[in-house]
């Protein structure tokens, strides 16, 4: 299997508000970037988004690393909750619904295809992948604050 670093981030200008991610793939020092942003969303969706971008840019079954500073995702799926709301219909504990099932369902999906780790670094704290893709995500973002698009 080939071995990839995804980095991605994702931002948002209120919660809920325009929003955007940004992600980096390295595959043998090789980079792609993927971005794209919305005009109402939350920043959990983006978070989501930027990681599932990145998986699902993936041709093959890979072997991936995901770094994100969002502990809502890594969490997930290192502390087995994804499993277990997957388990029980995509609900919570507490028998409430997950918020962003299809999402979760995505990114499941790509759970499947390719042998997935996720790790954890603290945000804006100059890590340099995940800087990038914070400027990334917020310039997605801005454009909806400028009327660009």
């Amino acid at each position: 299997m080939k071995r990839v670093k995804i980095y991605s981030d994702g931002a948002c200008s209120g919660n809920p508000g325009p929003g955007g991610f940004g992600t980096i793939i390295i595959y043998n020092g090789v980079e792609k970037c993927i971005s794209g942003g919305f005009e109402e969303t939350t920043n959990n969706r983006m978070e989501l988004l930027g990681a599932i971008s990145g998986l699902e840019a993936l041709r093959e079954p890979c072997e991936a690393e995901v770094v994100s500073d969002s502990k809502y995702l890594c969490d997930a799926v290192n502390l087995g909750w994804l499993e277990s709301w997957k388990a029980r219909g995509w609900k919570k504990a507490d028998k409430k619904p997950v918020l962003n099932p299809e999402l979760w369902q995505r990114l499941d999906s790509q759970l499947s295809k390719h042998k997935v780790t996720f790790t954890w670094v603290k945000g804006h704290n100059g890590h340099e992948y995940n800087e990038r893709c914070d400027k990334m995500a917020v310039s997605e973002y801005q454009k909806f604050l400028k009327g660009s698009i």
